[in-house]
């Protein structure tokens, strides 16, 4: 449509009038008559060319529909535009048809348009249009087939029995486009790339109000990965075959190159990745794989300032490198320094991409202070990280301590080397806001005497944390600790594998590790068994603000346990660097001394 064509239509006798009168004037300026009769035609012009205005109002239809009908309107679209009364009325008369076809998408083949153009003021129109839809078309049967090896994968056969609309569903043709579209998704995602649609019908019968659809495809052959080329990076290319999770011959999947992407994104070596199938070039049945990568900036350097209630105000400084050879291998350093906290730590990494695993190699020292204890202890590990081990990241290592510590008044020296076991998995809708999310870690740890230890030792932890949402704007978190252990000489034992309860992360309203066993003195020296338990809702009355009302309860004990309860409220913000809690708790149920205490947390919730 080009609206220029018919405002031309309408002014063009009067430009032919005017170049007439024109032509007369050049001809006799001199004639007082046609002057005045110029005068008379530029006026009449003028006043055609008056822009008017006007206002839609549509009754009988709401949200789509009537975003749909006020569309296809040519009098909306030029309501904004300068429009002459003549258009006004020439895109009126079309409006009820218009009105009719844009609501046939949305199965209403039968509706009826009342309507009525107003002129309010000289040049100021109401139209005016009152919809009946009618009855709705009905799907009345519905065939939705795939003819060859397509048909026996479980992803495929799911998007056919999702294939809206269903029989007795109104019949909605952007519905039935959008579940036509994710079937071609599903057969491209699993490699039937000359898939073909054969038959694809939908009869609409006016007269009874019904529809019947019927879509056949054939999806022909099926193709197999080929072989991954990746771009020019810093590493060789057999090195980075090792990501890959397939064999060549494998029948291709988009799941397979998503996995492929993501293990390149997770080794942090690369600021972007890009895995596609190039099917421009494929042959034979097989499709060649394409892998982007562009290198990372290989050093990283890390400062931060943080606060905590548990540990105090500090700083942190790190440095990362990526990757010190061609092989991958990975080494970092950090140093941390707050009031109660002073550690430095080194690691190195090496990858095993095709194992899916990582060996790592530290060392350190760890000063730490609280209200009942104080370690100074250095620490060697060896790692084995392995992910997706059933579902769960698995991570074996062995640990050697050794250092001071002083608890309850008491000072040892302590030596201990012991074996780990850890098992941890995380979900979430959301990694920096998540409305629901699981995280599990399983431990245990084993020391013998007669190996470079102390004492013999054999402990088990768990803990648990889940997220639900509550309502529209809310959130519930449950969060769930428990430990226990049997040892010979629970003295030997840093502060560090002794169950304490108390802080930021534990029991709030309550001092970090102030709760567990006493000795003779009244002194907090931990204990031999961990419970602690804590149900907290949050409500956003805004998208980055909201309050919290929690109650937090556990002990940390060696033979009867002594419930120490706490609650209080809290405030939530969803900052730039993660989300910031500050919450204000006492203790409503225990032996302890009772107070007000603030707790300051920022991180993520998982």
């Amino acid at each position: 449509m080009r609206p220029q064509a018919s405002d031309d239509d309408d002014v063009r006798p009067l430009i032919e009038s005017v170049a007439s009168v024109l032509h007369s004037a050049w001809a006799g300026l001199d004639s007082c008559r046609t002057i005045v009769a110029l005068g008379l035609l530029l006026g009449v012009l003028c006043g055609a060319a008056e822009a008017a205005a006007v206002r839609i109002e549509i009754e009988g239809l709401e949200d789509d529909l009537k975003e749909a009908a006020l569309a296809s309107l040519d009098l909306h679209k030029f309501s904004e535009r300068e429009i002459t009364p003549t258009q006004v009325r020439r895109f009126f008369n079309r409006a009820e048809n218009q009105i009719k076809t844009a609501l046939q998408p949305y199965g209403y083949y039968h509706a009826v348009v009342e309507s009525a153009l107003i002129e309010k003021e000289p040049e100021t129109y109401l139209a005016r249009f009152r919809v009946h839809r009618g009855d709705p078309v009905i799907v009345r049967t519905s065939n939705i087939r795939i003819v060859g090896a397509a048909s026996n994968i479980a992803a495929i056969r799911l998007a056919l029995e999702q294939f809206k609309p269903r029989v007795g569903d109104r019949l909605d043709h952007s519905l039935y486009e959008r579940s036509k579209n994710a079937i071609d998704t599903q057969l491209q995602a699993y490699g039937f790339f000359d898939s073909e649609l054969i038959e694809h019908r939908v009869e609409v019968s006016k007269a009874t109000s019904s529809a019947d659809i019927r879509l056949l495809w054939q999806s022909n052959e099926r193709y197999s990965l080929g072989s991954v080329e990746f771009s020019e990076s810093q590493f060789p290319a057999d090195f980075l075959q090792r990501y890959v999770p397939w064999q060549e011959g494998d029948f291709y999947s988009v799941d397979q190159l998503l996995t492929l992407q993501q293990r390149l994104v997770d080794a942090d070596y690369f600021s972007s990745v890009s895995v596609l199938p190039d099917v421009d070039r494929a042959e034979d049945g097989v499709v060649p794989i394409e892998a982007l990568v562009i290198p990372a900036k290989r050093t990283v350097y890390t400062a931060a300032l943080y606060i905590s209630t548990d540990t105090g105000p500090g700083v942190r400084l790190g440095i990362d490198r990526r990757w010190i050879n061609n092989r991958g291998h990975k080494l970092g350093g950090e140093i941390t320094y707050s009031q109660r906290l002073q550690q430095i730590a080194t690691t190195y990494r090496i990858p095993v991409p095709d194992k899916q695993r990582m060996y790592t190699f530290s060392g350190g020292y760890r000063d730490e202070e609280t209200d009942t204890s104080r370690s100074r202890m250095a620490r060697l590990s060896a790692t084995q990280i392995s992910e997706q081990w059933n579902d769960f990241t698995r991570t074996l290592g062995l640990h050697y301590l050794n250092g001071d510590f002083e608890i309850a008044d008491q000072q040892r020296s302590s030596s201990l080397l012991y074996a780990e076991a850890l098992l941890t998995r995380r979900r979430a809708d959301d990694l920096l806001f998540p409305r629901r999310g699981l995280s599990l870690l399983y431990g245990l740890r084993l020391a013998a005497e007669q190996l470079l230890s102390d004492t013999s030792l054999a402990q088990l932890r768990a803990e648990a944390k889940w997220i639900r949402p509550g309502g529209k704007r809310g959130r519930f978190i449950l969060r769930a600790a428990a430990g226990a252990m049997v040892v010979d000489d629970f003295d030997a034992l840093p502060p560090e594998l002794r169950f304490f309860a108390g802080g930021d992360r534990s029991l709030r309203g309550f001092d970090y590790q102030a709760i567990g066993e006493m000795n003779e003195e009244g002194g907090v020296i931990g204990g031999k068994y961990l419970t602690v338990a804590s149900l907290e809702y949050e409500h956003y009355f805004r998208d980055n603000w909201g309050v919290a009302t929690f109650v937090d309860a556990g002990d940390a004990y060696s033979s009867v346990f002594d419930v120490n309860v706490a609650a209080g409220l809290g405030l939530r913000w969803r900052s730039p660097v993660g989300l910031v809690r500050l919450d204000v708790a006492a203790p409503i149920a225990s032996d302890l001394e009772h107070g007000i205490r603030v707790h300051l947390i920022i991180g993520p919730d998982l």
